[in-house]
């Protein structure tokens, strides 16, 4: 409660605490004292017969003047202590209720320490007690509380573990910095954390790097579980993306055992781990180029006890030093992962090819032009006969702009293939599977792959590569 102990100057104020009772309270005036080397809440309450106590609360309730985040107190001489608003409590408020019976002896105002909250309190919702608990500060501090500073209190934000973490959007009135550092504990504690951070917009580049602020708290390090799988990551230096989660389990279903898999945007490990822990994959080889991240994933690999199967590649993964060894490659990045695609082609084996796992985000505006990044004319050509084609594809599409994207990927890939093979290829489309909404009208999708060069396409292949992606319900 944001509550002053005394009325305040003013004539018209009610007067503070007098007669029996008044020793319950701290001196007029203040609203916090010391106690046992601690800051105690006090707050102003109504003292009254306990037969007037229902008549005194509704009166107050018609006044709205009842606080209703404390309990009502039973004072050791009997009376009732009634929690009020302070602000809007006048000395007319308490003539008028003696003035309908109530014993002039008892009604008058006292002071309660460490008042009990009431169960709506105790029922508050973490924006609601940050509210409170931020103005209470504030006017502690004989500053005045305003709808411009209520409307830059954050609406929502990340935990993790022990640390928040703000969104971009919080705290950026220059007011709040007269209130650091006092102003950040108060914030942690009330969303129930003991670190705290702000996050900033992303860092243009390759990287993707959050700009985050660690406002209280001696480092930025979490730790998250999530499918069984450890997570760490420092949260000034990485992301985790928590809508990943569905993508995530799909992977950990399928079967890779004996499978060299390439990850060629490996982050911190959302995907490295399911494949090597769940789908049981033998081998990762896993690109980034952010040593931030990498140095999470090393930690990531060491805490899951798979870093024996794991071999980090730091750099630009358009550089790769691999070649025909991969039976599955794994292309996680948004909003495309296009530049990627040559060396995915590269790295999967030639002699019996494999599987891409292609992320993308889609647009779905009807009627709108499908773009790619394609540099090739053939492969321009290629995406326009696909689109144009009535082929079928053994994956089931719901909307006709994925099915497009999938199609004009399927054929640039081939290209790719081929100029890279010097020999056809058969490319699969095997499933299409929307991860989250990324935007309206854009989709975050992953599409699946099997990629076959003409000579080893055996329906025995291609049937195990079916049954290693296909897992959950097509789309």
């Amino acid at each position: 409660m944001e509550r002053h102990a005394a009325a305040g100057p003013g004539a018209s104020k009610a007067p503070g605490p007098r007669g029996p009772g008044a020793g319950t309270g701290a001196p007029a005036g203040s609203d916090k004292t010391e106690a046992d080397g601690g800051k105690t809440e006090v707050i102003v309450a109504i003292v009254t017969e306990p037969q007037f106590t229902q008549h005194c609360r509704k009166f107050l309730e018609k006044h709205q003047l009842l606080d209703k985040c404390h309990r009502v107190k039973q004072l050791p001489n009997g009376t009732m202590a009634l929690p009020v608003l302070e602000e809007g409590l006048t000395e007319q408020h308490l003539q008028i209720l003696r003035q309908q019976g109530l014993p002039e002896s008892t009604c008058r105002l006292t002071h309660v320490l460490n008042p009990l909250p009431s169960k709506k309190a105790q029922n508050r919702s973490p924006t609601q007690k940050l509210r409170q608990e931020v103005r209470r500060l504030v006017e502690g501090q004989g500053r005045v509380w305003s709808a411009e500073l209520e409307k830059d209190l954050p609406r929502s934000w990340q935990r993790h573990g022990d640390l928040i973490l703000l969104n971009e959007e919080s705290f950026r009135a220059a007011h709040w910095k007269k209130l650091e550092p006092g102003l950040w504990k108060t914030v942690a504690s009330a969303l129930g954390g003991q670190r705290l951070a702000k996050r900033g917009r992303v860092s243009p580049g390759g990287t993707r790097a959050p700009k985050v602020t660690l406002l209280l708290g001696a480092h930025g390090w979490v730790e998250h579980v999530d499918n069984g799988i450890r997570y760490t990551f420092d949260v000034t230096q990485s992301m985790f993306s928590f809508g990943n989660i569905t993508e995530k389990l799909r992977v950990a279903s399928m079967t890779c055992a004996g499978e060299v898999l390439v990850d060629l945007y490996a982050g911190i490990g959302y995907f490295t781990l399911p494949f090597l822990i769940h789908a049981n994959a033998a081998f990762v080889h896993a690109c980034e180029w952010d040593p931030h991240a990498a140095a999470a994933l090393r930690k990531n690999l060491e805490l899951n006890g798979v870093a024996d199967r794991c071999h980090i590649h730091l750099g630009d993964n358009r550089k790769l030093k691999l070649w025909s060894i991969a039976d599955r490659v794994n292309l996680g990045l948004i909003p495309s992962s296009e530049e990627g695609w040559p060396t995915a082609c590269q790295v999967l084996r030639r002699d019996t090819g494999g599987i891409l796992h292609i992320h993308h985000n889609v647009e779905s505006f009807p009627g709108k032009e499908l773009q790619l990044f394609s540099s090739s004319e053939a492969g321009q050509k290629e995406q326009r006969a696909a689109r144009n084609s009535e082929r079928q594809t053994p994956a089931k599409i719901t909307k006709l702009e994925w099915l497009r994207w999938a199609e004009a990927v399927a054929a640039r890939i081939g290209v790719l293939l081929l100029q890279l093979h010097g020999k056809p290829w058969e490319i699969q489309i095997l499933h299409v599977q929307p991860v989250k909404s990324y935007a309206p009208h854009v989709d975050h999708m992953v599409l699946d792959l099997d990629c076959r060069p003409v000579s080893c396409s055996s329906g025995e292949v291609i049937g195990k590569a079916e049954r290693s992606c296909d897992q959950g319900p097509r789309v």
